[in-house]
């Protein structure tokens, strides 16, 4: 039961995190230079890093980016991805070839490479984060929407609607789409982990979020000067993005569970 509710918790105060801090008073940008690395203590919970700032506002600061990120990329990419893969499916034909060989050319390369290419050429900053990683992100829910849609559009029911003269875009939308979802909940689960760590890995080469913003991978990227005086400023936000991943990945696998009826239980 403990191991079921573990990763909710983590999310709950992950997401905690960023509802309350409009209401915390929190100082990500305040400086005292006479805390410079400072470690944890009574002043700080989580000590100060190289330029006097407390590390637990900057933190709480980092969970809303990396939320907002994540939870835009995965909006844009499912809904792209997810329109893309059942209108190839439906379709077929060349359409649906087509679209096939776009994707197979998406996934030759590595996405955070591409990622990384794309926000490079567009620069720094937050927006063109979630643009590069929606461009890459697509892909994933299309190729899962192209396979239930060419599985389910072979129903009885399908035939009937077809038979009745249903037009295609009522079909898609009204007997083929709901039974995707279940599947896509789970995909949009591991891909909001996917998202968290990429989001990080920009940031930390400087293709994120710009300072005084921060962000996790920003936090550790400065952290990485010091990691023999002031270790905190690594291991704080290092934990923090294990934990927030591993608790997505481990959601992931129970809605997953949940999804394949051949896994439940007869009672």
């Amino acid at each position: 039961m403990m191991q079921r509710w573990l990763p909710v918790g983590i999310l709950l105060l992950w997401l905690g995190m960023v509802v309350m801090a409009p209401w915390l008073n929190l100082q990500p940008d305040h400086i005292e230079l006479s805390r410079i690395l400072a470690p944890p203590g009574s002043s700080a919970w989580l000590g100060y890093d190289d330029l006097g700032r407390p590390l637990l506002d900057r933190l709480v600061a980092g969970a809303g980016t990396s939320l907002f990120v994540a939870l835009w990329v995965v909006v844009i990419s499912a809904f792209i991805g997810t329109v893309i893969g059942a209108i190839s499916a439906y379709a077929g034909g060349v359409w649906d070839h087509l679209i096939v060989r776009i994707i197979d050319i998406f996934l030759a390369f590595p996405g955070i490479l591409l990622a990384i290419a794309m926000a490079g050429l567009m620069g720094p900053g937050i927006d063109n984060v979630i643009i590069a990683l929606s461009t890459v992100g697509w892909v994933g829910f299309a190729r899962l929407a192209r396979a239930q849609v060419l599985s389910i559009k072979q129903r009885l029911h399908v035939t009937a609607a077809v038979s009745l003269g249903v037009s295609h875009t009522a079909i898609i939308r009204r007997h083929v789409l709901p039974l995707t979802w279940a599947p896509l909940i789970v995909e949009a689960s591991f891909a909001v982990a996917g998202v968290v760590i990429a989001e990080a890995g920009l940031s930390f080469l400087g293709l994120g979020v710009q300072p005084p913003e921060a962000s996790w991978g920003s936090i550790i990227r400065d952290g990485t000067r010091y990691m023999l005086v002031a270790p905190h400023m690594v291991l704080v936000p290092g934990i923090a993005l294990m934990l927030v991943v591993l608790a997505v990945n481990l959601l992931g696998d129970q809605l997953r569970d949940w999804a394949d009826v051949r896994s439940r239980r007869v009672a």
